[in-house]
This record gives C-alpha cells, sequence and structure tokens, in this order.
C-alpha cells in the first residue's frame, strides 16, 4: 500500500475497480483544515480523465503494469490473435481491449505494446505511426486548387484518410494513427 506522499505522475493505482494513472498532482494546504492533493486521474482502459482530491496521508493501492511486446497475427471473427515476441504463446484478444479506433490501422506482423496486469492483457497500444498501401483514392487532377487540396483515400486496413492529390492506388504512406492524419508518402 502506498500512500499520497509517494504519488508521482505516471504512477498507476487501482481505485473502485479501475486502474487510474496520475497525470498530475498536487499538494495543497489551505488556511485551514487539513492538507489535500489534487490529482488529475486517466483511466487506463477508457482514457477518461477524472480530478480527485485525496487528504493527505491516504492510502492507496499501488499497480505495477509491465510492458510486452507482441505481434498481430490474424482474426477469425471476433478475437484477433497475438504473438507474445518472448514465449511465442498465440494470445487471444477481443476488440474491446485493442480499441475501436485502433482496429482500423492493426494489420499483419505489426508489432504492439502489450499492457499486463495480473498475467492477462488488458490494453494494447499500436504504434502512433504506421506505413500503409493506398488501396482506392480518386485521381488527382492538375490544377484543380489554388492551394494544395486533399482527397480520401482507403487503405489496406480499410481506414480512411485525407491525402494530396498526388497520391495514387499503390502508393505506400506513413499516418498518424492517434489523429487519422497522412504524414508522408514513404519512398518505394
Amino acid at each position: 500500500m502506498a500512500t499520497t506522499a509517494d504519488f508521482r505522475n505516471g504512477m498507476t493505482i487501482s481505485m473502485d475497480g479501475n486502474l487510474w494513472t496520475i497525470l498530475f498532482f498536487q499538494h495543497h494546504k489551505p488556511g485551514k483544515g487539513n492538507t489535500v492533493v489534487r490529482t488529475k486521474l486517466r483511466n487506463v482502459l477508457t482514457g477518461a480523465v477524472l480530478e480527485k482530491t485525496f487528504r493527505a496521508g491516504d492510502r492507496i493501492e499501488e499497480v505495477r503494469l509491465e510492458h510486452r511486446k507482441i505481434q498481430y497475427s490474424y482474426n477469425d471473427g471476433g478475437l484477433y490473435y497475438f504473438m507474445d515476441q518472448e514465449t511465442f504463446d498465440m494470445i487471444p484478444l477481443s476488440g474491446d481491449v485493442i480499441g475501436e479506433d485502433q482496429l482500423k490501422y492493426l494489420k499483419e506482423n505489426l508489432e504492439c505494446d502489450g499492457l499486463i496486469h495480473n498475467d492477462n492483457i488488458i490494453a494494447v497500444e499500436l504504434p502512433n505511426f504506421i506505413e500503409l498501401a493506398v488501396v482506392q483514392t480518386d485521381p488527382g487532377v492538375r490544377g484543380d486548387t489554388a492551394q494544395g487540396g486533399t482527397k480520401p483515400a482507403k487503405l489496406e486496413t480499410g481506414a480512411v484518410v485525407m491525402v494530396p492529390l498526388f497520391l495514387n492506388e499503390g502508393d505506400v504512406i506513413r499516418v498518424d494513427r492517434r489523429e487519422d492524419k497522412y504524414l508522408e508518402r514513404v519512398s518505394k
């Protein structure tokens, strides 16, 4: 058990049956009354942010999370199979563990980061930048715009991002998956 004196940014705690990461904390001593610790917490699974105030000296359960490299292999309907890079075991995970916003960028042999608690993977984090091939886009017509224009492009995983007019089907691009944003064309 830890106390509020042990708080540090990035620390993970268990509270109300959920795992929370401390984003910010501040000890506050009002003119009257007891010292309190103001915190900003993020839910490890949902990403929701919560501001909570603790009394100084409150006991909190600290949680140790482990990061492990896993590689996506395939899916069969509702389950997505990842291979543990250390033990080479196949790990089936549901789409809820991966997250709806990340599923559209998941492709075979992609190395990911698995967040482990009590020997179970509770979350999967894809790389921030992913290289994917453009499988469908309209041809860009020269002179359509005075400024650089964009058009939608469907990628090999099914995700759709806005790309510059000069890109064509078959081009490989680097995408920032956190913002669904085109970054650059990857040289062939």
